[in-house]
């Protein structure tokens, strides 16, 4: 039998029989939290059929660029000392460097138009306006035929606050979706049964929320001819966002009686922290675990995973990451942020490796799933956080239409957009648009 302490056990604690105090041995109840072992988490031998699946895993504050961008470029780079780490799988990825977002305003809002490429501050007497990110659009195709048409999760719950987001997903009214940043809560979410009161309690709980959308549209459309033109306008943006919570309500609905997939939490560590610095290699471990088993289940086919907001993060020894990024062109600051981005691209290569060696139709999941991976900051050779030349790696979905193996440079100046990249990796995934954002294409030689 086995017993589990939520605070770790006092070396004071003493055995007592026959009169006599017996102090204990070091035991692993007594470490501190962060001193678990690593995750003995095994991939599974095959999903339940080939999909189409896309992961975006955003990292803040940038990375030690000088350490991450190769020297030359082609099918022939060589391999820089940060990508080094991911050498048995370069096969299966490309590395891309020069693009950005080019209406982005840089700092801290990196995160906010990573996947939407939107200038915040483009709407006249507004501090604010984002619009629709990428994943979402890729969602509304695939989220049909899965329990949850997309998962946001992050190290920090809910939405943040403007320039500090705490998800990357924007709906089509550029409103930030809210993450998940607890493995329990989010694994009880995906797979634990409801019982019957769940059941009765929930669909109690969406009626509820159906009446509030039907009150709100209700009056919305009355005050509508009472409006001017450029206040119509912007009340049909809120009402299109509206009808898009009134349609996943609906969607959530047909699902309440479908049984949630069998899975086994076993080697998953759901007691991990997000914001426990000792945690942090466990915690990003068991939410790529979880986003594993939702693709492999098909609960989901789109994910997106901030690993840290703007200004946040550590790195695997509890490191502060965004004081890092200030370097200032430091050569120790600059050794340390590399160290930060080899563990990243550590946990990044474990879960590219799980989806490798787990069966999907014909190939293996890897094949038709669309990794991304980077940054919406660049903090450069003396630590400025600029919107441009971020670093970015594009993993799988060869079956897709990718091509990997490569490193695509393009010129800084004069770069395309990093919205071509995002419609590359929409169209891959059917969505049926040739343009996004400001993208004047799809990226050269990705596809």
């Amino acid at each position: 039998m086995s017993f589990l302490f939520d605070q770790p056990l006092s070396r004071r604690h003493a055995l007592r029989g026959l009169g006599a105090a017996v102090s204990l041995p070091l035991l692993e109840a007594m470490l501190p939290r962060g001193w678990a072992a690593p995750s003995q988490f095994q991939p599974l031998g095959k999903s339940q059929g080939p999909k189409p699946r896309m992961i975006c895993c955003y990292v803040p504050n940038g990375v030690n660029i000088l350490e991450w961008m190769p020297k030359d470029k082609g099918k022939d780079y060589t391999l820089s000392p940060t990508l080094e780490v991911l050498k048995d799988l370069r096969q299966d990825f490309s590395v891309i460097t020069g693009i950005g977002h080019p209406a982005s305003q840089g700092g801290h809002s990196g995160a906010d138009t990573w996947l939407t490429g939107a200038d915040l501050k483009a709407t006249p007497g507004s501090d604010y306006t984002n619009s629709v990110s990428v994943d979402q659009l890729v969602a509304e195709v695939h989220g049909k035929q899965t329990r949850f048409p997309s998962l946001q999760l992050a190290d920090g719950s809910g939405t943040g606050s403007a320039g500090h987001s705490h998800t990357l997903s924007f709906d089509r009214a550029g409103t930030p979706m809210p993450s998940e940043n607890s493995p329990r809560r989010l694994f009880e979410r995906l797979f634990v049964p409801e019982s019957s009161a769940d059941r009765a309690a929930t669909l109690k709980r969406y009626a509820e929320k159906k009446s509030i959308l039907d009150s709100v549209l209700a009056e919305a459309n009355s005050l509508h001819s009472k409006l001017g033109k450029p206040d119509q306008r912007k009340l049909d943006e809120y009402l299109s966002s509206v009808r898009e919570t009134e349609q996943r309500v609906q969607r959530l609905e047909t699902w309440v009686d479908v049984p949630k997939p069998k899975v086994d939490s076993n080697h998953l560590q759901l007691n991990s922290q997000p914001g426990n610095a000792h945690d942090r290699p466990m915690w990003i471990d068991v939410m790529l675990e979880l986003s594993y088993l939702a693709f492999l289940t098909d609960t989901t086919r789109v994910i997106t995973y901030e690993w840290s907001r703007e200004a946040g993060g550590y790195g695997g020894g509890g490191e502060n990451h965004h004081e890092l990024s200030h370097h200032g062109g430091d050569a120790g600051m600059l050794k340390k942020l590399g160290v930060i981005d080899r563990f990243h691209l550590e946990r990044l290569g474990r879960f590219i490796k799980f989806l490798k060696s787990t069966e999907d139709g014909d190939g293996n999941m890897l094949d038709r799933t669309i990794v991304m991976f980077g940054s919406g900051m660049n903090s450069g050779t003396g630590g400025e956080h600029s919107p441009k030349n971020l670093p970015t790696l594009l993993a799988g979905g060869h079956k897709l239409g990718l091509r990997h193996g490569q490193h695509l440079a393009f010129e800084v100046s004069g770069h395309p957009p990093m919205s071509n990249m995002l419609l590359t990796m929409a169209q891959k995934m059917g969505v049926e648009t040739d343009k996004f954002r400001d993208s004047t294409g799809t990226l050269n030689g990705l596809a």
